[in-house]
């Protein structure tokens, strides 16, 4: 966690912005003004190197080149249709943003390919400049993901990367001090914030690079099958299987990263939320597929235990995700001790009482 970060401790991986773009480097020493710097920034966890977690190979799931140029093309279509939505056609023609989004998807799909496991989500940290852009790449790897888990055809996981990667846009159109407001929103404010799936939708249908079920992801992500969504309580039959992935990429993100009102949820407590929606407001289908293609604990995922003691996750259970192997590092009195290893699939009787935000 950041808050047990000391200025001297050398950063073991890099930080990125928004924008792809790295804050900082890995092998840096940290000062008191860096680490004030990330946490203004929502950066919660670091890589540290240190010699009772060294051993921990995390793997990214995508490359570095991969990331930048799904991290900047996020940044600069949304910022263009912020500066000018009517324009926005005419700068995403001009840029080619159509084919660089399906080439940048097409890297995205062959790296994930290679992912035999349950993902990984902390290969790399970000600072949480724009929750927005940063919500919209996570939303996109957990949409492909769940894509390959269903054995969805090539030509309809790109399509449904580029409905995940794009299905925020609208909310560019949001004015920016409802967007950011650090508490929560009053009902006026709330309905504001739910045009932004028409907003985009409108916008998007008209673009001849985007597929028209990409646009369909914008304006169905928060329909339920149940009839309780937004914004034309659509029910089942009528929502397109992209929105129905969409929505549980969509919400698991959001439960599971900061925000300034609240704390993030856990991750398996945020699994647990979907699935008590499972055939009302989320396809069971899609849920299943979710569920074994992410570790919703990741490997080097800082927790503590209802013991009182705090580690690091350091191993996945793979058929029983919700379960890892915590290497302990300090006792209920925060005092560090000899590390070992925990197994909470077998200690049936120890839980993880909290954890880092996954975003």
């Amino acid at each position: 966690m950041i808050n047990s970060c000391r200025s001297g401790m050398k950063l073991a991986r890099s930080i990125y912005n928004s924008n792809g773009t790295v804050l900082v480097g890995s092998g840096v020493l940290l000062t008191d003004r860096m680490i004030d710097r990330l946490r203004n920034m929502k950066v919660f966890h670091l890589y540290i190197e240190d010699p009772d977690t060294v051993d921990i190979l995390i793997d990214d799931i995508i490359s570095e080149k991969t990331r930048q140029e799904a991290m900047t093309f996020i940044h600069t279509s949304f910022e263009a249709f912020r500066e000018d939505p009517k324009k926005f056609r005419q700068v995403f023609t001009a840029e080619k943003m159509g084919l660089r989004v399906r080439d940048m998807l097409n890297h995205l799909v062959d790296e994930l390919k290679q992912n035999k496991n349950a993902m990984n989500l902390l290969g790399s940290i970000c600072g949480v400049d724009s929750y927005v852009f940063v919500h919209s790449f996570n939303v996109t790897i957990y949409a492909i993901s769940i894509g390959l888990r269903m054995g969805l055809p090539e030509k309809q996981i790109i399509e449904l990367g580029v409905g995940a990667i794009l299905h925020d846009i609208g909310k560019m159109m949001i004015p920016l001090h409802i967007l950011n407001k650090p508490s929560r929103l009053t009902d006026e404010e709330y309905q504001i914030v739910k045009t932004h799936t028409t907003l985009g939708f409108d916008v998007l249908r008209q673009h001849d690079d985007i597929p028209l079920l990409a646009a369909h992801c914008a304006f169905q992500h928060h329909e339920r099958l149940d009839g309780t969504g937004y914004p034309r309580q659509l029910t089942e039959p009528d929502i397109h299987p992209y929105a129905k992935i969409m929505a549980v990429c969509d919400v698991f993100d959001a439960l599971t990263s900061y925000r300034v009102y609240r704390k993030p949820m856990l991750p398996h407590d945020a699994t647990e939320l979907l699935f008590a929606g499972s055939g009302s407001q989320y396809c069971q289908r899609v849920l299943e597929s979710f569920r074994n293609s992410v570790a919703i604990y990741p490997i080097g995922l800082g927790v503590k235990l209802n013991t009182g003691e705090s580690g690091v996750v350091i191993r996945n259970n793979q058929s029983v995700l919700a379960r890892p192997v915590i290497r302990i590092l300090e006792n209920e009195a925060k005092e560090k001790i000899t590390p070992y290893e925990l197994d909470l699939s077998i200690e049936l009787n120890v839980m993880i009482s909290e954890s880092e935000a996954l975003g």
